[in-house]
């Protein structure tokens, strides 16, 4: 029995020197003193040994085992030590070396605008409505003064779901949407994105518009050009003018361009303007009396305006930005200059 127990205490050594982790010396620990290690099995066995000789044997096993618990506990307290140590060394910070920089995101160009133009208007009394993107057809032309065989539909490239939905093409069809629902006095802001079947460095297939009506007894054509002077004023410097041309919109009448002073030159012609001093902006005009008829509001009491403008239009004026498609790139680059 000494002898077997010596060999065992030899064979334990080995294994504790051997192991280079504590995992492994948990495995050579269940070895030897787990329910079915191998020390575990002599004091299992002593009901074999001879009444008289069981004190002896016991106390030889006992010693045994306590020595073995001591190693293993020294041992692991040398690998727990190591393995400690070398995680530090992994996970050490030089606290000399620069930061690692995180850039915060920023705002989108024509996010941007749009908040600041819903900031004017809202603040001349303007209330906001959002229409759906997929509408109706006589919402986006026929309320509007455009039937099927019009020639203004020739105008614009629509993306047609069906015979009866499309995409919008145009956040008018909000308008009609509110006039058939609400009773003068009106002054509704629409924006929202819109399609067309357009893309070059002016025109993208998808784009934001916001659009203006003011509905009410005796609104004239005067009071659409002072609300534009002030949102020029507002929008982009005190000294901007704006400038009405005649236009033609089936759903206004009469219609009118907006232009306005170039900020860049101060009206006075440059590559920006290409050489006039005035940017084209925006069309306007008053509601056609047959778009007050299709939504049940009487031409000869009420009258109204109303205003269309392209966000991406007025981002590429008030940043300077050349072309359109920069826009829709998700260019870092790009969109870093636009932070505050």
């Amino acid at each position: 029995m000494k002898e077997k127990i010596e060999a065992m205490r030899v064979s334990i050594e080995e294994g504790i020197a051997a192991a280079e982790n504590r995992k492994e010396l948990f495995e050579q620990k269940m070895k030897y003193l787990g329910k079915t290690g191998e020390i575990t099995a002599l004091l299992k066995g002593m009901r074999d040994v001879a009444p008289e000789e069981r004190p002896q044997v016991g106390k030889i096993i006992n010693e045994l085992r306590f020595w073995a618990e001591e190693a293993f506990a020294a041992r692991e307290e040398v690998l727990k030590q190591q393995e400690l140590s070398a995680k530090y060394a992994s996970e050490k910070i030089d606290v000399t070396m620069p930061a690692k920089f995180v850039e915060t995101g920023s705002v989108h160009p024509v996010t941007l605008v749009r908040q600041e133009l819903l900031n004017i208007f809202t603040g001349m009394g303007f209330d906001v409505y959002e229409g759906p993107e997929i509408e109706k057809d006589y919402y986006n032309f026929q309320a509007l003064n455009i039937p099927a065989d019009h020639p203004a539909r020739d105008m614009q490239d629509t993306f047609f779901i069906s015979g009866e939905f499309l995409l919008r093409s145009q956040t008018s069809s909000g308008q009609i949407r509110v006039m058939e629902n609400k009773k003068p006095p009106i002054k509704v802001l629409s924006p929202g994105r819109v399609y067309r079947s357009d893309s070059d460095a002016t025109h993208s297939p998808m784009f934001h518009q916001m659009e203006g009506l003011v509905v009410d007894k005796g609104i004239t054509l005067n009071d659409l050009k002072g609300l534009l002077d002030e949102f020029a004023r507002r929008m982009f410097t005190s000294e901007t003018k704006v400038r009405l041309r005649p236009s033609y919109f089936p759903f206004t009448e009469p219609s009118v361009e907006v232009d306005l002073s170039c900020s860049n030159c101060g009206g006075k012609g440059c590559r920006i303007c290409k050489g006039t001093g005035w940017i084209e902006v925006l069309g306007a005009g008053m509601v056609n009396r047959k778009v007050l008829e299709n939504c049940g509001v009487d031409p000869d009491v009420y009258t109204g305006f109303a205003f269309g403008m392209g966000l991406e239009r007025i981002a590429m004026i008030k940043y300077g930005i050349s072309d359109i498609r920069l826009m829709f790139e998700n260019d870092v680059r790009f969109l870093k200059q636009f932070k505050d």
